[in-house]
């Protein structure tokens, strides 16, 4: 009998070990795991918005070495009556207003501070949009009517094998994917548990092989239609998305504060939903689009790519809002009104033909319900509208 207890002593002790091992060598996955179970908690949410890098693997987006480009003060702007309301409402943590380019509102809420580099959620992925139209102008894409898998051949035999850089460019590339935030086992969440995990979001595009449409003819919300941009992007540059935004959009904006990209377990860019500014730099990348691409006296991005990638072309609904080329085009928008958006409140609203940027964040957890979006929507209409 001793014996046999010696034997177990030696196994229970050999578990432990072995589990403290394991606990030791997933520590980080299980943390970042933890991270995302957590992100959205309503005692958190807000401080985990301003420091996603605490969290999760990252890659920064060097502004470069060159100087600030300043944001100049305009004539100080009273927001409409009801703004008040709304910012409490809709859980805003920063608004920053621009007129002609000069900074006519700003302030922050909930304790957030000018310095925080807030999440951008889909926001991103309109800054990806500006990155492919100078990768298409240096030619290093033949053209939009290129399949993917010409530039990201391991999407080859999946569910992107005959979509085209402009179907997912327009989320319509047909692919079958669930955007479901409140399913635990939809597509988006099982992406969100790769990403905690160190998983590759390249093999988990890969991975998709059904389709509900032939690409081009119908259009659909699907997340994952932007990271197979970015893959389609690196496979044409063989540079990473990070290093390549740095070089032709971050750094010559003249940005405040570095930004910075989530990323996989393998240095990925989460160019989805995974990039981080300050509000007064997310105003600046606006404020670049109001002017056609031109910012400092540069021409950043083609004035021609802003025209049509700004434009509703993708094959939305008529009483939808419009998509352009991963840009939202609002109902009953005037001329060159344009958004980039993203859950929990991120926006960035334009209006290029009365040169007015608004670029605001937020911890919204009801933003999902009936009518947020038309509020948000209505209230950037009615700031802009009290600037005339």
């Amino acid at each position: 009998m001793r014996k046999f207890f010696k034997w177990a002593l030696r196994i229970i002790i050999a578990l432990a070990v072995a589990a403290v091992v394991v606990g030791l060598w997933k520590r980080e996955e299980i943390g970042r795991l933890l991270a995302v179970n957590s992100l959205f908690a309503e005692d958190r949410i807000v401080d985990n918005f301003s420091n996603m890098d605490a969290a999760f693997l990252n890659v920064p987006v060097p502004r470069g070495s060159g100087d600030v480009v300043p944001l100049p003060a305009g004539p100080a702007m009273q927001l409409p009556d009801d703004a008040a309301d709304w910012i409490a409402d809709r859980s805003v943590t920063s608004l920053v207003v621009l007129h002609r380019g000069q900074v006519v509102f700003e302030d922050y809420y909930l304790g957030t501070e000018a310095g925080d580099r807030r999440i951008s959620w889909s926001v991103a992925k309109s800054f990806l949009s500006a990155l492919v139209g100078v990768v298409l102008a240096e030619g290093q894409i033949a053209s939009l009517d290129d399949p993917v898998t010409k530039y990201a051949p391991s999407l080859a035999g999946g569910a992107y094998d005959d979509a085209s850089i402009r179907d997912v460019l327009q989320m319509s590339s047909g692919v079958t994917f669930d955007e479901d935030y409140l399913d635990y086992d939809s597509d988006i969440n099982r992406m969100g548990r790769v990403l905690a995990l160190g998983g590759s979001m390249d093999d988990f595009a890969a991975g998709l092989t059904e389709t509900f449409a032939e690409p081009g003819t119908d259009w659909q919300y699907v997340s994952i239609d932007t990271h197979v941009i970015g893959m389609v992007i690196r496979g044409a540059t063989g540079r990473s998305v990070a290093d390549l935004l740095s070089e032709k959009i971050i750094s010559p904006l003249g940005l405040e504060a570095d930004p910075y990209y989530l990323t996989d377990g393998f240095g990925v860019a989460f160019v989805l939903g995974g990039l981080n500014l300050t509000t007064r730099d997310y105003a600046r990348f606006g404020q670049m689009i109001a002017q056609d691409g031109q910012w400092n006296g540069q021409q950043i991005v083609p004035g021609g790519w802003i025209d049509v990638s700004t434009r509703a072309s993708a094959p939305t609904e008529t009483d939808e809002h419009g998509y352009g080329y991963q840009w939202w085009i609002p109902p009953q928008s005037g001329l060159g009104q344009v958004m980039a958006r993203g859950i929990y409140g991120q926006y960035i609203w334009i209006d290029r033909a009365r040169n007015i940027v608004i670029a605001t964040t937020a911890a919204d957890r009801q933003f999902r319900e009936a009518g947020v979006g038309r509020q948000n929507e209505d209230m950037f209409r009615a700031i802009a509208d009290s600037l005339e």
